[in-house]
């Protein structure tokens, strides 16, 4: 059975209560597809316009008020605010797979009006609450998916269209008091958390969404050996030096015990200086192989720059204090140092593979959005046009 692309739309209301972490892992765990794009928007009224036209449809099984109903959602809450000119925040996913469209819609769920559990994404968090005489109080769809096959490449092409316009690295979406400077922070999560279709990167976003930051760039990014060498370029040097204190004492022992050998400080220092810069060069390699899926020595030239096998989502989050933020939640490097509640301890394993990356200071934050072109590259579009055809 070929594969399909399905999107998903998280509504403005959704990111604004933070409920991205927990619909990420309904989504992966459930559906067992590939996150193959995601991109943010600060939709335009020319793509609320053209995308609510076509909601209503014949082919949707859900009923048709329920259709008009998220129909007239969409006009009111996606677009620009309608006094001030506000553009409202926006995430929209992709999910690649065997029937692809079918298994989100069934995570995604549809209204009903028998209230139940919370099977569906729709069940836990939309509503739809009717008065005693049938009509609509309060109606929250928390997130918006195709009916169809047909559909879903239909609408994705009008997203497409608009992505490099209305999407990307979104810049004036959130008002701050006059008091209050917000600063960008980047967020990876790292390749350890796809290994196999599981909830673990919701939760991890999950986890952040406890700063009260606001996301404001989202991108599936798979590094070339040639993007990770220049993102952690600067820990080169200091693993090389790191390690002399590490490798000395230990290949003294090593060589005591294998040629019964007795060496001074002085001397195990030595080894230290001559063996430490080879084991953070080795350091080095393990984490560019990680986090791109080949070792720099092992890539020929033609393919340093090619992207990698290994997939990871950065984020951008904006607000105030956002690096230290961040960071408090995340965790130190090591998981064992990391406290109880941080992401680290509760999902990370080693120095390495310890579940996500957060910039250490706004200036680190740029250079490393820069490295993953992050506002620069649409990859969202390439996705969708590699499924469903040239735009044009």
């Amino acid at each position: 059975m070929p594969e399909q692309l399905a999107y998903v739309i998280l509504t403005p209301y959704t990111l604004l209560k933070s409920r991205t972490g927990g619909i990420f892992s309904r989504l992966i765990a459930r559906t067992g597809l590939e996150l193959a794009g995601a991109r943010m928007f600060a939709p335009s009224r020319e793509l609320v316009d053209a995308y609510a036209a076509q909601i209503v449809s014949a082919a949707d099984p859900q009923d048709r008020r329920i259709q008009e109903l998220i129909r007239d959602y969409v006009l009111q809450n996606l677009a620009p605010h309608p006094t001030t000119g506000e553009r409202r925040r926006v995430m929209m996913l992709l999910f690649k797979g065997e029937e692809a469209v079918r298994k989100v819609r069934s995570v995604v769920g549809s209204f009903t009006h028998t209230p139940r559990g919370g099977e569906t994404i729709r069940d836990s968090f939309g509503d739809l609450i009717l008065d005693e005489s049938g009509q609509v109080r309060y109606f929250e769809p928390a997130v918006l998916a195709a009916p169809t096959a047909e559909e879903a490449a239909e609408k994705l092409r009008i997203w497409a269209r608009f992505s490099a316009t209305d999407g990307g690295l979104l810049e004036n979406v959130i008002r701050y008091p006059a008091h209050e400077k917000p600063e960008r922070t980047l967020v990876l999560i790292k390749p350890d958390n796809f290994r196999f279709p599981s909830g673990r990167p919701g939760n991890v976003i999950d986890f952040f969404s406890r700063t009260g930051l606001y996301i404001v760039a989202i991108k599936v990014h798979r590094m070339s050996v040639a993007d990770a060498m220049e993102f952690y370029g600067p820990v080169r040097e200091i693993l090389r030096t790191r390690f002399n204190e590490i490798v000395g004492p230990r290949a003294a022992l090593a060589l005591e015990k294998e040629l019964n050998l007795a060496f001074s400080p002085e001397q195990s220092a030595a080894l230290g200086h001559l063996l430490g810069p080879i084991a953070g060069e080795r350091q080095f390699e393990n984490i560019v192989h990680f986090m791109s899926g080949c070792a720099p020595s092992k890539c020929a030239p033609e393919k340093l720059h090619e992207p990698g096998t290994e997939r990871c989502i950065a984020l951008v989050y904006e607000g105030a204090d956002a690096v230290r933020k961040i960071r408090d939640v995340l965790g130190p490097t090591d998981p064992t140092k990391a406290p109880p509640g941080s992401i680290r301890r509760e999902f990370g394993s080693s120095i390495m593979v310890n579940a996500a990356h957060a910039s250490d200071s706004a200036d680190n934050a740029r250079r490393e959005m820069a490295i993953i072109r992050l506002g620069q590259e649409n990859t969202f579009r390439r996705v969708i046009e590699e499924s469903c055809g040239p735009l044009d």
